[in-house]
C-alpha cells in the first residue's frame, strides 16, 4: 500500500450520531460500571443519569470514521496510540444528536519496525451548533513505518517519582470488549479469537477507550465524586494491549489545583496500559 500523504490537512464529515439515555448506559456497562450490581450506577441507571465523559472520545473512533479517513493503511495493524480529550461545555444532556468534523492534522513515520502514528483533530458540535468537545487523537498503524514520512513530535506528561497519592483498583470483566464494541467500534481484535491469535495476542484486546472509561470512573469518584460534567480535558498514551479479566489500579499524582497525572497499571505485574496521562477539571 501506499501512504497518501495529499490527504493530510484535509477535513471529513460531518459524522452524525444520535445518543439517547440508552446508549449512555450501554457506555457505562462498556466500561465497567455497575459490573458489580452497584458501584457507579449513575451512569447506567436512569434515574438521575450522569454521562461518564469517556463518551467524548468515542465519535472519532467510530468504525465509519476510520474506514472514510482511509489514507492506504493496513487496517489489521491499526492500534489506538492516544487522545486528548478536552471539553468547551459540561456534558449533561442525555440524549440529542452530534455532528463531528475530522482533520486528518498528521502522519508521521516512527520507522520500518515501528510504525506509522496519524493524528486527528475532530470537533464535535450538538444540535444547536455548540462546540461541545475537541478530541486529538493518535492511530499507530504497525505495519505502516518506513513510508518516508516526517518525524512525530514529542509529548510526554510527566509521572512523578514517588508514590502516588490516590490508587483504585478493579477488575476488568471478562466480556467488557463484547459490551463496549457496541459503540461502534467494531474491529474483530476486540472480539475474534482466531484473528487475534494471528496478529500476536493471547486473546481478544479491550478497547483502549474502555480502559480509559474506567480510569475515568476511578478518577471522578476519588477527586469531585458525582459531577463528572466538571471534567474539562482527559489525555491519556495507550502503551499496551489489555486482556479482559485482569486486575488494574489506577494511579493518581496531585499536580496542582484541579490537575491530577494518572497511569494505569497491571495489579500484578505493573505493566502500565495508560500511561503519560492528566485530567483537569474545574
Amino acid at each position: 500500500m501506499t501512504i497518501k500523504m495529499e490527504m493530510v490537512g484535509k477535513t471529513f464529515g460531518p459524522f452524525e450520531r444520535e445518543y439517547d439515555f440508552r446508549e449512555l448506559m450501554l457506555l457505562g456497562l462498556g466500561c465497567g460500571a455497575g459490573a458489580d450490581g452497584i458501584t457507579d450506577l449513575e451512569y447506567v441507571y436512569e434515574k438521575n443519569l450522569k454521562i461518564l465523559p469517556i463518551f467524548g472520545a468515542m465519535p472519532i473512533v467510530d468504525q465509519i470514521v476510520t474506514k472514510t479517513i482511509d489514507y492506504g493503511y493496513n487496517y489489521a495493524g491499526s492500534l489506538h496510540w492516544g487522545f486528548d480529550l478536552k471539553f468547551h461545555q459540561p456534558l449533561t444532556k442525555t440524549s440529542g444528536k452530534l455532528s463531528t468534523y475530522v482533520l486528518l492534522k498528521g502522519l508521521y513515520d516512527r520507522g520500518p519496525d515501528k510504525g506509522l502514528l496519524a493524528q486527528h483533530i475532530g470537533d464535535t458540535y450538538d444540535e444547536t451548533g455548540a462546540k461541545i468537545f475537541t478530541n486529538e487523537s493518535w492511530d499507530c498503524l504497525i505495519y505502516d513505518g518506513g513510508f518516508g514520512g516526517p518525524k512525530p513530535p514529542k509529548d510526554i506528561v510527566e509521572i512523578p517519582d514517588r508514590e502516588p497519592d490516590y490508587e483504585v483498583s478493579e477488575q476488568i470483566p471478562l466480556n467488557q470488549a463484547l459490551i463496549y464494541r457496541l459503540q461502534g467500534d467494531y474491529h474483530p481484535q476486540h472480539v475474534d479469537w482466531e484473528y487475534a491469535k494471528e496478529i500476536g495476542y493471547e486473546k481478544p484486546i479491550l478497547h483502549a477507550v474502555s480502559t480509559a472509561g474506567v480510569a475515568c470512573r476511578h478518577i471522578i469518584k476519588t477527586l469531585f465524586p458525582g459531577e463528572p460534567e466538571r471534567l474539562t480535558r482527559f489525555k491519556t498514551r495507550i502503551t499496551s494491549p489489555l486482556l479482559p479479566g485482569v486486575t488494574i489500579k489506577t494511579q493518581m499524582w496531585k499536580m496542582g489545583e484541579n490537575l491530577v497525572h494518572f497511569r494505569v497499571i497491571d495489579a500484578a505485574t505493573e505493566k502500565a496500559y495508560l500511561n503519560f496521562a492528566l485530567v483537569e477539571w474545574k
